[in-house]
């Protein structure tokens, strides 16, 4: 047999997730090979963009991939993920590393625990090299923070990564990993996948139990999932991310996770897609743009569905004020012992400055009725999908913006009231609580990455990718490769 490792590093790293797990598995190629070929392509091509910080030790890197080796020899797979070099994003624990979150005032901590995720992609056999990069606290659509600086975009580094999974996004393209985790609450897998041309999945809220133990109830909006290249791919992680955890009493006892890699083929024909646009020009969208993700729906039609403009009717300044209410409020009670000290607070972001301040000076009534709006949402949507089956709209309103920039403050002559009011498209999803997958929908006038939401209905995660995967093998796009590795 042929081994991989014959070949060049670039045909390892270019290998899909499945594929180099089969060929680690068949011992077709070692995990020291797999770790070598992956830190040699981090070397070419992470000076660029900066999408992964906190480097391991290579020595000890190469070592844990030689008792990876070692125990598939001796004692069979830990899992799908055997010897793959994976890169948390730091925001969530990971044990024994630093988890900053972006912040001057953590960049020191080493956290002594694993999010939930982390262990099961430990458990699975995957190997940490590092941590992906984020804003600070997670807080905006741009990765950049005053610990480890600003991540480039993978098609064009002049141009913004999105965010907050920036790094992950970017590392996925640019083949420094296989596959990646990342988090959402305002569109934080959606986004970089949309300007990094990947996919991202935000799941429904249980589907990946989403902790340290002491948030789990605390949390409402953010979830983990994947970020991969392909939907299969994402799939493969997925199935290692999802499933109940008697930790986390709001995740899934019903989920099959193995489904996620394994039953994605589905037939389309009938299908119904209701297109959002830009909700009927309330959302300021770059024109291009629009006209981008809107000639990408043919393909939807290609692969056997229907496809019309939805009629969603709403008061969606009503649906921002809940938002940003919510937000505030959620964000104020985590960091606020960190705004009380007037030394920390001097070394906040100002945007989380203005979400705490928000957060504080809200009531238990403002509290409370934004709770109220943000049912009467899930309830208008949740009576649309009588109509149609998805839901589709843009993943950003802007393409990959001016990497210099902090965030878009306009968008045509719409100024922008808040520093992330330009990516207001990733709340209706969030708000609901519905699934919602960031797919490639080409490139624009400048060559630059767009993307869609298909967005499902309440636990519909299976079917979101099923027909995320349908898209993506009519279209095409996900093919396309960054200059960067040419």
């Amino acid at each position: 047999m042929t081994r991989l490792a014959s070949l060049p590093t670039n045909d390892i790293v270019a290998l899909d997730a499945i594929a180099l797990s089969q060929a680690i598995h068949a011992r077709e190629v070692s995990c020291v090979e797999v770790m070598n070929a992956y830190l040699a392509q981090v070397d070419g091509l992470n000076p660029q963009v900066n999408a992964i910080v906190a480097m391991q030790d290579r020595e000890s890197l190469l070592k844990l991939a030689s008792e990876r080796d070692t125990q598939l020899a001796r004692d069979g797979s830990l899992g799908v993920l055997h010897g793959f070099p994976q890169a948390p994003k730091d925001i969530l624990p990971v044990a024994g590393m630093v988890t900053t979150k972006g912040s001057p005032l953590l960049a020191k901590q080493i956290t002594q625990t694993d999010a939930f995720i982390f262990e099961r992609t430990r458990r699975a056999g995957a190997v940490f090299i590092g941590r992906t990069n984020s804003p600070e606290f997670g807080l905006g659509g741009h990765t950049y923070n005053p610990v480890y600086g600003l991540t480039r975009n993978a098609f064009d580094p002049s141009r913004s990564a999105g965010g907050s999974s920036g790094g992950a996004a970017v590392a996925v393209a640019l083949r420094m990993l296989p596959v990646a985790d990342g988090s959402d609450m305002m569109g934080s897998l959606r986004t970089p996948a949309a300007f990094n041309n990947v996919f991202g999945f935000r799941s429904t809220p249980g589907c990946v139990p989403y902790g340290p133990a002491d948030e789990v109830f605390y949390q409402q909006f953010s979830v983990a999932g994947p970020m991969a290249r392909t939907v299969p791919e994402l799939g493969l992680l997925l199935s290692v991310q999802a499933g109940f955890d008697t930790r986390a009493p709001l995740s899934r006892r019903d989920d099959s996770p193995a489904a996620f890699a394994s039953a994605l083929e589905r037939d389309m024909r009938g299908t119904r897609i209701g297109w959002l646009g830009d909700l009927n020009g309330y959302l300021p969208t770059e024109t291009s743009l629009l006209d981008t993700c809107s000639a990408a729906l043919r393909h939807f039609e290609t692969a056997g569905c229907t496809v019309e403009a939805a009629d969603l009717k709403f008061d969606f300044n009503r649906l921002w004020q809940a938002w940003i209410d919510l937000r505030s409020f959620a964000i104020a009670g985590a960091n606020a012992p960190l705004y009380r000290d007037a030394a920390k607070r001097a070394l906040l972001k100002p945007e989380a400055v203005w979400e705490i301040e928000r957060g504080l000076g809200l009531s238990g009534e403002d509290v409370y009725c934004a709770a109220l709006d943000r049912s009467v949402w899930y309830q208008t949507l949740n009576a649309l999908f009588e109509s149609y089956d998805f839901l589709v709209l843009p993943a950003a309103q802007v393409f990959p913006f001016d990497a210099t920039l902090n965030w878009p403050h306009s968008i045509g002559a719409r100024t922008m009231d808040t520093y992330h009011r330009w990516m207001e498209t990733v709340v209706p999803a969030t708000m609901a609580s519905l699934p919602a997958l960031s797919a490639p929908a080409g490139f624009g006038p400048a060559g630059l990455p767009a993307g869609i939401q298909i967005i499902g209905p309440a636990q519909m995660d299976l079917a979101v990718l099923q027909v995320g995967l349908a898209y993506d093998r009519a279209s095409g796009y996900s093919s396309m490769r960054s200059p960067l590795l040419a």
